[in-house]
């Protein structure tokens, strides 16, 4: 089981929806405030600071340019983001990212594997979205920035955005684990079976179920190991979390995301997260926020277990 007692979090809000298709993201940080993210890591007995929001450029809500929409701003927040995060890793503390749309993973992770190389600590990032966002300018069919991060990481993209954690790429296959996957544009689909990423899709879940997903997903951790979670609200099927930009029917219900993070948690791993794509602007009642808030409690730890831990 995760041990809590060594958790030092920092909340980092980065407040924009540059990336995305839709506005309201960037009022995604707020709506985890308001549902007491703070306080509900606080009583798991965790270290919580709360080093606020990030200031960014406003979103000029334009067309793309070149296949890329806001490219210049999506730059400028990933690098905030970046240094951020980058700064709380070398504090020793476990910084979450309160996002924002998903285009921020770019920075959160070059920002993870910058750190894990300079600590010769293994990377494993768990890409928990309803998208493989591995699209690319001449791919994508919107140029929304939030469809291509992990292309970016992967070494496809601006330069700015491709070299941004020093090494390009910033990741490889063996490095990151997608799950909950539902939604993969066409060439898109190509594109990543020619990277070789390890994609446990939701045919996937529904025919070996959330367990033996997740311990294909976590095999291989050892103690060397930096686990990094990258948790798109879009991941929940949209009956119980209406409240983002990109909803997917038929996607984990609330046990099954809740075990998943739970297995999560039982590593004890976890050592930085993104939140992303909460929008409150299409929410009902913050009930999206709450939902997250839940399945957050159970990465740090929160447990429906009531059994006998079975060695």
């Amino acid at each position: 089981m995760v041990d809590i007692q060594n958790k030092r979090l920092s909340l980092i809000g980065v407040p924009t929806d540059v990336g995305a298709g839709h506005r309201g993201s960037s009022m995604g940080p707020e709506a985890l405030r308001v549902a007491g993210i703070t306080q509900s890591l606080e009583k798991l007995g965790l270290d919580v600071r709360d080093c606020g929001n990030i200031h960014g450029p406003a979103n000029p809500w334009q067309a793309p340019v070149n296949g890329y929409r806001h490219l210049e701003q999506v730059i400028e927040w990933n690098w905030l983001a970046h240094d951020a995060i980058y700064a709380q890793l070398q504090e020793g503390r476990l910084p979450v990212m309160l996002g924002g749309d998903h285009c921020l993973g770019v920075g959160s992770i070059s920002a993870v594997a910058r750190y894990c190389r300079e600590q010769q600590k293994r990377l494993r990032v768990l890409w928990l979205d309803a998208h493989t966002d591995f699209n690319t300018a001449e791919l994508s069919p919107t140029g929304n920035i939030h469809g291509m991060p992990v292309a970016c990481l992967f070494g496809y993209g601006p330069d700015a955005l491709v070299n941004m954690s020093g090494s390009n790429p910033a990741l490889d296959a063996d490095m990151i684990r997608q799950i909950g996957i539902r939604s993969v544009d066409t060439g898109e689909k190509h594109f990543i079976h020619e990277a070789d990423i390890e994609v446990f899709d939701m045919r996937h879940i529904d025919e070996t179920g959330m367990r033996q997903t997740m311990q294909e997903a976590l095999y291989g951790l050892d103690q060397n190991t930096h686990l990094h979670v990258s948790f798109d609200v879009d991941f929940l099927d949209p009956d119980i979390a209406p409240g983002v930009g990109t909803t997917v029917r038929g996607g984990p219900n609330y046990r099954e995301a809740q075990l998943c993070m739970e297995m999560i948690a039982d590593t004890g791993m976890m050592a930085s997260l993104d939140i992303v794509e909460l929008n409150p602007a299409l929410d009902v009642r913050n009930l999206t926020a709450e939902i997250v808030l839940d399945m957050v409690e159970s990465l740090f730890g929160q447990s429906t277990l009531v059994r006998r831990n079975v060695k």
